[in-house]
């Protein structure tokens, strides 16, 4: 007699591990700038991750950065805080500091200013991607902040004084630090004394295109464009110049504190356009002959964007721009040292060469939404196992 074969209980299978609860944090959500643009891509990598922020205007990001849970500090109650919120810059230090954190295995912020800064619980692993250490509390406090006489401006120089301070010690909360470019990162370096991993920003190649057929040829428009936040550091007012004395038609699109002070020294050739739907954006770029970056960038995701449309580029030859344009190639670099008169003869250069457009494109797609995504995510995966 055969005895029976007992019986084997099927093997339960061991449960799967908790996901990591995900917070992501940005300094403020105020408009689509660059800043928001990264942030969106990294919305995209945490579905349904609360976002945290110093205050939230609705309606001024895109919905996908929208549809997230939003949770904002005290200052979204300041007074005049949607017009005058610049003015609350000694407070952001200690707002930054409030929103509450508990619980989260995993931070990612994406700081231009204090984002860097809130306070993770102990065991959480915070990422930060900075745009840029803040250029008015560093290396740009004289371009913002040009006079410096009276009550008021040592006031201001005192408070910038203890934001670096303050700067400095929140650094150290940061576990692994990404930037968008060599130049950030060689700034995260010199102010943070903290090694940074390079991830260039994304830019929807999808949407940029030039808009032309396949083998037809690029036709050029007859003016200038600058994109760009009306900021002194941006340099405008050198690219309405060197237009104006080449004769060229310039736009401007974008917004900013040095909007009226620019208007008053427009001349006939210079159109400031302000704030432009995406739509007709494209269409500028595709339009245009020569795409100006006069003042030093920490990325110049407009830059790629123009690129991206088939239209060269001439910029200065410093900043993040450097690990966009090859000269020659894809535009033309100029030094800044050498004045105003650099940029003239850049252009000037620049409508002699005959560009190919391939080779502006492609340039572009190294820079795609899908690429930057594919990087955090390896990142992300390599610095946090899950």
């Amino acid at each position: 007699m055969i005895a029976p074969t007992p019986s084997r209980p099927f093997p339960i299978p061991a449960p799967a591990p908790p996901q990591p609860r995900v917070a992501l944090v940005h300094d403020w959500l105020t408009g689509m700038r660059g800043g928001e643009k990264v942030l969106e891509a990294l919305a995209g990598l945490f579905p349904g991750a609360p976002l945290f922020t110093l205050f939230h205007f609705p309606g001024s990001v895109s919905p996908a950065i929208e549809s997230h849970p939003i949770r904002t500090s005290f200052l979204q109650r300041a007074p005049g805080i949607r017009n005058h919120y610049r003015r609350y810059l000694p407070f952001f230090p200690a707002a930054i500091e409030e929103l509450d954190l508990s619980g989260f295995d995993l931070v990612v912020s994406s700081s231009h200013c204090v984002a860097k800064g809130v306070i993770a619980p102990p065991d959480a692993c915070h990422v930060c991607y900075c745009h840029t250490p803040m250029r008015y509390a560093w290396d740009q406090e004289h371009a913002y902040f040009p006079d410096r006489k009276g009550l008021k401006a040592r006031l201001r120089s005192l408070t910038l004084s203890a934001l670096r301070a303050w700067d400095v010690s929140s650094a150290a909360r940061v576990h692994y630090y990404v930037a968008n470019s060599r130049f950030v990162a060689r700034r995260i370096q010199t102010y943070y004394g903290r090694p940074a991993e390079v991830v260039h920003p994304p830019v929807n190649v999808e949407f940029f295109t030039p808009g032309t057929a396949s083998g037809e040829v690029r036709k050029w428009g007859d003016y200038c464009l600058m994109v760009s936040a009306l900021a002194p550091y941006k340099k405008v007012e050198v690219a309405m110049a060197a237009c104006e004395k080449l004769g060229l038609e310039l736009r401007i699109v974008g917004e900013g504190p040095e909007r009226e002070r620019l208007a008053g020294m427009a001349g006939p050739r210079t159109q400031l356009l302000g704030n432009v739907a995406p739509e007709e954006l494209r269409d500028l770029y595709r339009g245009a002959f020569l795409f100006l970056q006069p003042g030093v960038e920490d990325f110049g995701i407009a830059s790629v964007e123009a690129l991206a449309c088939g239209t060269p580029v001439v910029a200065v030859a410093r900043g993040g721009i450097l690990d966009v344009v090859d000269d020659g190639r894809h535009g033309v670099l100029y030094p800044d040292w050498e004045g105003p008169q650099a940029l003239r003869d850049a252009i000037d250069k620049a409508r002699r060469m005959g560009f190919n457009p391939l080779d502006l494109r492609d340039r572009a797609e190294s820079f795609s939404v899908v690429r930057f995504t594919d990087r955090m995510k390896s990142l992300v995966s390599r610095r946090f196992p899950s």
